[in-house]
């Protein structure tokens, strides 16, 4: 009998310079600065006495549990990402990276930045390239239009601009 081994979702590995620096910076904060206090604190609360109900030590070796594992993921992360920090050669299609003018079919006009799936931020319009929408728009050119199936529905974006620098601030 075999083992049971779910499938691997393949993730998308590119991703911006700002992407890679983010989470550069992420890990090193959490194993120069974080890792050593909550350390410190463990220690702490160790020489209190009893560990077994003592709260601050539980919490603390949780949460170095939490480091070390975000610190194994963003180490072994790290090394298998390509930074695209270079412009298409056709810079008036849709790749990875650019950022994505559309007017939607209820009359609005959205902005989305094509990244990989460590930089989706909703709050930054960032949308992954593995996302319906993504896929759908890879390879497009101005004025193309993209029709998306969601679960509200089968919606149709057309592009109206293409760049590969963020839009100024209005």
């Amino acid at each position: 009998m075999s083992r049971y081994r779910p499938p691997r979702i393949p993730m998308s590995a590119y991703i911006t310079p700002e992407g890679y620096k983010r989470l550069k910076d992420e890990l090193h904060f959490l194993w120069k600065v974080e890792r050593p206090e909550v350390t410190q604190q463990v220690s702490a609360a160790a020489a209190l006495g009893d560990r077994s109900e003592n709260a601050e030590y539980i919490y603390g070796k949780k949460r170095l549990r939490e480091i070390d594992s975000r610190v194994r993921f963003l180490r072994k992360r790290l090394e298998n990402l390509t930074v695209v920090d270079q412009l298409p050669a056709d810079t008036s299609k849709i790749y990875f990276g650019a950022w994505v003018e559309l007017y939607k079919d209820d009359g609005q006009t959205v902005n989305y930045r094509l990244v990989g799936p460590d930089e989706i931020d909703p709050a930054l319009n960032h949308i992954s390239i593995d996302s319906v929408l993504g896929k759908a728009l890879l390879g497009k050119h101005l004025d193309d239009e993209v029709m998306v199936d969601t679960p509200s529905g089968t919606h149709q974006y057309e592009v109206i601009a293409v760049n590969y620098a963020p839009p100024e601030p209005v």
